[in-house]
């Protein structure tokens, strides 16, 4: 079973409060920084999810979509919350999800006007065909509250700037028409999850939007007549079935970094025979062989010991100190793998699979951090297999 979670972020308290109504025994897990997550499973399901909030505009999103992500190392990551209507089409409580991200503030400022420069991310297509099913299949929509009026899901762009647009008309709505005349809704933070996303391996990222105004100058109507908070929860109970379908997807056992190597279809071979045993580390095409160091083989599977792990670790620690004295590792290196080292051996005594999950991303970004040095990059990897085994 796959035990990394899925991180849902949002804007607005009321947004946040419709995706929390879904989970269920919710702890909070507070960030050395001091962003407050809270980390649930879906109701009646063994789905982990982080839910956080960044407040509003795209900024502030890819920070905390940033932090998330080395914090909780997630398959996929999720934006839900309320958006504006680009078309008439599309009702009041209706439901878009992102094709397509378009960051519609940047441009040049000529003679003749100001002219476009778009960025446009585009959602991969995985979790597009994933978030199609759910809505073609339609049974998200029982989930709904009982009385409420059946949505329609819509599948386009959104656009994603630093205004809150309420005019059919000014020069920023006519702006949008002409250069993004196609973005179904418009709302204040995809572009920064987007942009995150793709900064980090192209981390899969999908955006659920219930629409909650019409973005032609009725807003403070449509406010008054509670839409934002039935738009938010029509979002979030599309989000949920769509992370149960994420979780049956991406569920697999397999290594991510072994499936890094097979996807891009790399040969790889670090070879290092110096002090300590000597280390060899094989990934070929598609196939992990063997990887040895005193008899520790890459895919071990089984309960690990915990006196052999604290050994691995400690000599882990070791190697590092030494290397750093000979001065074969840059110091910001070596005190980038020095802390997450650290956080390996913090949280590890709980034995939780929250510990484990923040231990497994530690490892793993230790192990980005010391790749090209193998004989430390060959001690990392069947450290990884070990808690992976806990």
């Amino acid at each position: 079973m796959n035990d990394r979670p899925v991180v849902v972020l949002t804007a607005l308290n009321l947004e946040y409060q419709a995706v929390r109504e879904k989970l269920t025994n919710l702890r909070v897990h507070t960030h050395r920084e001091g962003t407050r997550f809270e980390i649930g499973y879906l109701a009646g399901k063994n789905c982990q999810v982080v839910l956080g909030l960044t407040g509003k505009g795209n900024q502030p999103a890819a920070v905390l979509a940033e932090r998330a992500k080395a914090e909780f190392n997630p398959l996929v990551m999720l934006f839900v919350g309320v958006a504006g209507a680009l078309r008439a089409r599309i009702r009041l409580g209706d439901v878009v999800v992102a094709t397509h991200v378009y960051a519609f503030h940047g441009g040049t400022s000529q003679d003749d006007g100001l002219k476009a420069r778009p960025r446009v991310w585009e959602v991969s297509h995985a979790a597009d065909q994933i978030a199609r099913h759910v809505d073609r299949t339609g049974g998200w929509v029982h989930q709904l509250s009982e009385g409420a009026s059946t949505p329609k899901v819509f599948f386009g762009p959104i656009a994603a700037g630093e205004i809150v647009l309420d005019s059919a008309i000014s020069d920023q709505a006519r702006w949008i028409k002409n250069s993004y005349n196609d973005a179904l809704a418009i709302e204040m933070e995809a572009a920064g999850i987007a942009q995150a996303g793709h900064l980090n391996r192209s981390l899969p990222v999908i955006v659920v939007r219930g629409i909650s105004d019409r973005a032609d100058g009725t807003k403070h109507s449509t406010d008054r007549e509670n839409w934002q908070p039935r738009a938010a929860a029509n979002a979030a109970t599309f989000a949920a079935v769509l992370i149960e379908e994420l979780f049956r997807e991406f569920n697999d056992d397999e290594s991510g970094i072994a499936r890094d190597y097979r996807g891009a279809g790399m040969n790889a071979i670090f070879n290092n025979n110096g002090g300590n045993g000597g280390v060899h580390i094989g990934i070929q095409a598609a196939n992990v062989h063997e990887l040895s160091r005193n008899n520790v083989s890459f895919g071990r599977t089984g309960e690990q010991d915990t006196a052999d792990l604290t050994m691995q670790l400690t000599e882990l620690k070791q190697l590092l100190d030494r290397l750093n004295a000979e001065q074969r590792l840059g110091n910001g290196i070596f005190l980038e793998a020095q802390h997450e080292l650290n956080v390996v051996n913090d949280v590890l005594p709980a034995r939780d699979e929250f510990a484990k999950n923040k231990a497994l991303a530690a490892l793993k970004k230790l192990y980005g951090l010391t790749m090209d040095v193998a004989e430390v990059a060959g001690r990392v990897l069947p450290v990884i297999e070990a808690v992976r085994g806990l």
